[in-house]
């Protein structure tokens, strides 16, 4: 990595997003971080400057929105743009997890939205200057939903499986640039993901852990900084992580 190389974490106001963003300052990359939360997104942005000495840029915007996404993407220096080494898609969310006969269209939308079509914007978008730069790296956060399905996660599964796929062909296709493609599909992790699948309802959140010392976000941004600091001729294609108490979505362990 170049001294003033430049990486980007989609979702970083909290969770996966936030640890991640932390990691790379602390590697030396130049962040921008993206997300709703303005306040949110302003004291992470505090933190990287203070305590790792490197630059942050903070991105405020729906990646559902292409138009927010790339009139956002326009507002980057063209000095990170053209330093621009990593791209961290971590953006994405699972709404309800109810039988699809009983579906909210407005969820599967977000859904799908969120987790596919934001992905594919910024990912065009970051794809330009890493051809332009000779090379990249692009991480997608995927998830053990699109490698299993299981009962009440139909629309989200789906939004994942999409991921597991587009990160298979993105790979193929940016073969001749030299920029990497790897996918990390984490099993259960105590993020806010259970507290925003279930609007809000924390006693449902808690339930989904419960008996279960599930993986962290320190643990998907330690498993992304192995899989950026390999070798020129490695690439870690893909990475399923699960806690040790969980074999799949629908075989836990619980004490």
């Amino acid at each position: 990595m170049k001294p003033q190389s430049s990486a980007i974490v989609t979702g970083a106001t909290s969770g996966i997003g936030r640890a991640t963003a932390l990691m790379l300052a602390r590697l030396g990359y130049n962040v921008a971080i993206t997300g709703r939360r303005l306040n949110l997104l302003l004291d992470l942005c505090s933190e990287i400057e203070k305590e790792h000495g490197v630059e942050c840029y903070v991105l405020n915007f729906d990646i559902r929105d292409k138009h927010e996404v790339f009139d956002a993407y326009d507002m980057l220096p063209e000095s990170w743009k053209d330093s621009l080494a990593v791209l961290v898609n971590n953006a994405g969310l699972a709404l309800g997890c109810t039988n699809i006969a009983d579906g909210n269209d407005a969820d599967w939308d977000c859904m799908i939205d969120t987790n596919v079509k934001g992905l594919l914007y910024m990912s065009q978008l970051a794809i330009g200057n890493m051809k332009a730069n000779g090379g990249g790296h692009i991480v997608n956060i995927a998830s053990v939903a699109g490698k299993h399905v299981y009962q009440n996660g139909n629309v989200y599964c789906a939004t994942k499986a999409a991921v597991d796929s587009l990160t298979q062909s993105m790979r193929v296709d940016l073969l001749p640039f030299n920029i990497k493609v790897s996918s990390v599909a984490p099993g259960m992790v105590n993020t806010e993901f259970s507290t925003v699948r279930y609007h809000g309802d924390k006693a449902k959140a808690d339930a989904v852990y419960e008996g279960v010392e599930p993986l962290t976000a320190d643990d998907i941004a330690s498993t992304i900084e192995f899989i950026i600091t390999r070798p020129a001729h490695v690439c870690i294609n893909d990475v399923l992580i699960m806690p040790t108490q969980q074999a799949m979505p629908y075989y836990v362990n619980r004490k």
